[in-house]
């Protein structure tokens, strides 16, 4: 089982759209997708079209021991989804102060069978809840707009995976960087590409997300960009995310 952690410190990357749509992808390639949604503005729970605020129990109350992980686990068409709710802003609070505060997706996770893939969906932050998905997580995939930024945000956020390995998950690896809202049209976007490969090397993958209306449509109707718009560029770039990332494993 492949246990990825979808993060970026920085908000509006993409990181939700690439969670559920490369889920998508991932599930039509007859994979069996799990997603955990762990930011507490539940995007990912209400891009598939689950009410969170009408759950009983979400990530929240599986963080806190409350209860297990497939308790609250829902079911859509290709997908499982542990949603999440704007509780878990409540439940970072308390995990400050409980023990082994670090590990309790670890421990949830352990033990859990049936699937191939992992797909956790994180806050923009570096927060609690992103140290326990980086913890739990085994692979690492870094959604990034072409911007001036890039760069610093992406080194940043490399320094903090190197103290993750050094002090809690020594398995922590990059599978890849991806760029999103990508036009080819324009010369920032080449040259930020450009600049990232020549840093990161191969941790750049081959495949972009074009800037596409379809994948910020889609979550309104509660629908991943295969259901919403099958043909879209958006559909055709997340199909080749995923075969990509099934080709490669982590570096």
């Amino acid at each position: 089982m492949r246990t990825i952690v979808v993060l970026n410190q920085k908000g509006g990357v993409g990181k939700t759209s690439t969670t559920v749509n490369l889920g998508a992808a991932l599930a039509r390639q007859k994979q069996r997708v799990l997603l955990l949604d762990l930011d507490p503005q539940a995007h990912l729970t209400y891009s598939l079209g689950i009410m969170a605020h009408q759950l009983p129990r979400t990530m929240g109350a599986v963080l806190m021991g409350e209860c297990g992980l497939m308790d609250v686990v829902r079911e859509t068409a290709d997908l499982s989804v542990v949603p999440a709710s704007v509780a878990l802003a409540g439940t970072e609070v308390d995990l400050a102060g409980v023990e082994r505060r670090e590990t309790r997706l670890k421990e949830a996770l352990a033990g859990i069978d049936g699937y191939d893939f992992v797909l956790m969906d994180c806050p923009p932050n570096l927060g609690l809840l992103t140290l326990n998905a980086m913890v739990a997580g085994t692979e690492l995939l870094v959604p990034v707009q072409p911007e001036f930024l890039a760069l610093q945000s992406l080194g940043k956020l490399m320094e903090t995976v190197g103290a993750i390995r050094a002090g809690w998950n020594p398995d922590l690896a990059l599978t890849g960087i991806v760029l999103t809202r990508y036009q080819r049209h324009k010369k920032l976007n080449r040259e930020t590409r450009r600049n990232i490969r020549d840093y990161f090397g191969d941790a750049l993958l081959e495949t972009t997300i074009r800037d596409n209306i379809s994948l910020a449509e889609a979550p309104s109707f509660g629908q991943d960009i295969f259901t919403y718009k099958p043909r879209s560029n958006g559909a055709a770039d997340y199909r080749n995310l995923a075969l990509e990332l099934l080709r490669r494993g982590a570096l």
